[in-house]
């Protein structure tokens, strides 16, 4: 069973993305030579018989209403700038995964290998610098690469065995002025003060140097994701235009005063603005059914709730997670990190979970 590879194109009048594409191109890149656009799905399958795929070529992989297919070539047109788009190795391909769950059920065996490529064929007289700009504007290099136009022999991905973890030399003997090179070149989310805290702990307690691994791992944890940094960033200057945010800011000062009397305050920061309520009603007496832990990330508190005519104690767990993964470039890997995070808080509390989970885009 080698490779089959089948090429499905739109029939003139349902190919929207095309058409979209070449307004899109010629409007925002302003590149009028673009006379033609037409975009072809390529599906390459492994493990599937030459019966299989005959009945595949006008049920799965194309609609005979709306679609034309050319099995094994494609008759390119002369003239014409021709590439291709793949996802990266290792990034979900819905549209593959979906082609290899379909030929599965067709052919009630097991599940074949599948790949998915965009071709793009491009008319008019452009120049190599257009093209590099249509290249350049239709590549997402976050999740896609331009792939190559032969035809494989198989489906396997052959991976590079990684290299062994570097091990930062010198690392616990950087002078000030290295560290600050160091923080530089690598574009770490801690800042260089939380870098020689790193320093002093390698060289005083592990008594070694850490490998690059380890550093990412370490600062993965210093993330706005995961520390919420930018929640808890001092602010020293404020300047507010808007007299209703003014009286608010007042009201939040005047809270801190209340809260904090008699005792260190907290930084002034969008975390203690967020929590200064809470706070205030606990210190009042007025919050009598928070349930209170060692665990400082979520609010819980206790209820009573009528289940079928009785009333039964509750423990209400309200989390607000502060959630800033790029869903709109990648939105299965990223869809999966939210589902992951709605999952993830309420079984590590034993709960049931009826939740929204809000996103804070900080960029």
């Amino acid at each position: 069973m080698s490779v089959k590879r089948i090429y499905v194109q739109k029939k003139q009048g349902f190919d929207i993305e095309a058409t979209d594409l070449l307004k899109d191109i010629q409007e925002n890149l302003q590149i009028s030579n673009l006379e033609k656009i037409v975009v072809v799905n390529r599906y390459d399958v492994e493990g599937i018989t030459e019966e299989v795929f005959n009945q595949a070529k006008g049920t799965i992989f194309s609609e005979p209403q709306v679609d034309n297919y050319f099995v094994e070539d494609y008759p390119v047109e002369s003239n014409t700038n021709v590439f291709g788009v793949e996802f990266l190795p290792g990034q979900f391909d819905q549209r593959a995964s979906s082609l290899s769950e379909c030929l599965q059920i067709l052919s009630s065996g097991k599940k074949p290998s599948s790949k998915s490529a965009k071709i793009y064929i491009l008319s008019g007289n452009l120049s190599d610098e257009e093209i590099d700009k249509i290249k350049k504007y239709i590549i997402n290099p976050v999740d896609s690469r331009e792939c190559s136009l032969e035809k494989v022999d198989t489906l396997e991905d052959n991976m590079n065995v990684p290299e062994d973890v570097a091990v930062i030399e010198g690392f616990i003997n950087m002078t000030d002025e290295d560290s600050e090179k160091f923080y530089k070149k690598y574009g770490f989310a801690m800042d260089l003060a939380d870098l020689k805290f790193c320093q002093k702990y390698f060289k005083e307690t592990e008594k070694r140097n850490p490998t690059m691994t380890e550093m990412k791992m370490i600062d993965t944890y210093w993330s706005d994701h995961c520390r919420h940094t930018t929640f808890l960033t001092k602010l020293e200057k404020i300047e507010i235009d808007w007299d209703l945010l003014s009286k608010v800011y007042e009201k939040y000062i005047k809270s801190r005063e209340y809260v904090y009397e008699g005792r260190k305050a907290k930084d002034v920061c969008l975390m203690d603005l967020g929590t200064i309520v809470a706070k205030e009603l606990k210190k009042r007496g007025v919050l009598k059914n928070l349930d209170e832990s060692e665990e400082i990330n979520a609010c819980s508190f206790k209820a009573e709730i009528l289940v079928n005519g009785t009333k039964e104690e509750y423990l209400i767990m309200f989390k607000n997670e502060t959630h800033n993964h790029p869903t709109e470039i990648e939105p299965f890997g990223g869809a999966a990190t939210c589902l992951g995070g709605c999952i993830r808080d309420p079984l590590s509390r034993k709960s049931l979970c009826i939740s929204s989970y809000a996103h804070y885009w900080l960029w």
